[in-house]
């Protein structure tokens, strides 16, 4: 991917923003031309840290995924601490996440959707902090979103579960707890819903935007967030987070 001069020095400043510098106001912003261009800032933004996985997901059931890769340094396990000043504006989704068997290298003819689903190992249970470096969000650009790594802030990770077929993966049952106040019934009436519908029709097209757009491995190691079925909850303090998929690990952190 090529990238700017312009469009480079924006990326340092969404960098320069991820570290605490302060989020950008208008006069800062830089607006992508198309989705490449978000593309190339992502990858501009993260300054060749290690990439620890990606978030990927759909705003419908029918339009065409997107996504973006996440930091190792902001992936953690289940139980850790996080400061909530960290975040902003520190949003909170339930999201279930996967993880391949094996590596899929970069390769020109791409991979056939029966071989990537084929290659899904296992599935977790995470919860995403949304979190913004744009003083103006909510009220920004699709594509300027995209390029702040889709508002991604960190990823709590549950503990990995055999991936199964017949996992009710439209509309599982789930509870999701901060302290005692239940998001699941507060947002969504109990009945909680993915946006892609089913999160496995993003895994093709993630692994030919690795693969075949960006030229980079898809690799065991990185976990894949598929999309809140929550919506996303803006906690008015801190407290304990819980979040529980029938059938998988809870995944649990404090946020102090």
């Amino acid at each position: 991917m090529t990238i700017s001069t312009e469009h480079d020095a924006f990326a340092k400043r969404l960098a320069r923003a991820r570290t605490g510098a302060g989020r950008l106001d208008a006069a800062a912003m830089l607006q992508p031309r198309d989705e490449n261009e978000a593309f190339a800032i992502q990858h501009a933004t993260l300054e060749g840290a290690p990439i620890g996985g990606w978030k990927i997901g759909a705003k419908t059931a029918t339009e065409r995924p997107t996504g973006s890769p996440l930091p190792a340094s902001g992936i953690h396990r289940s139980g850790v601490t996080l400061a909530r000043e960290a975040y902003w504006p520190c949003g909170l989704e339930l999201e279930l996440a996967f993880r391949f068997g094996r590596v899929f290298a970069p390769q020109p003819a791409g991979y056939d959707d029966d071989e990537v689903f084929a290659a899904v190992e296992q599935m977790c249970a995470t919860v995403e902090i949304v979190s913004s470096r744009y003083a103006a969000w909510p009220g920004v650009d699709r594509l300027a979103g995209l390029a702040d790594l889709q508002n991604h802030g960190a990823l709590v990770v549950g503990e990995a579960s055999p991936y199964r077929v017949d996992f009710p993966f439209l509309s599982p049952k789930m509870r999701f707890l901060i302290d005692d106040h239940d998001i699941v019934a507060d947002t969504v009436d109990g009945k909680p819903t993915n946006t892609v519908g089913d999160p496995r029709r993003a895994l093709p097209w993630f692994v030919d935007h690795c693969t075949r757009h960006l030229g980079i491995p898809v690799t065991p190691d990185m976990i894949v967030t598929a999309g809140s079925y929550t919506g996303l909850y803006l906690p008015k303090g801190a407290g304990s987070v819980r979040g529980e998929i029938d059938g998988l690990a809870p995944v649990t952190f404090e946020l102090v």
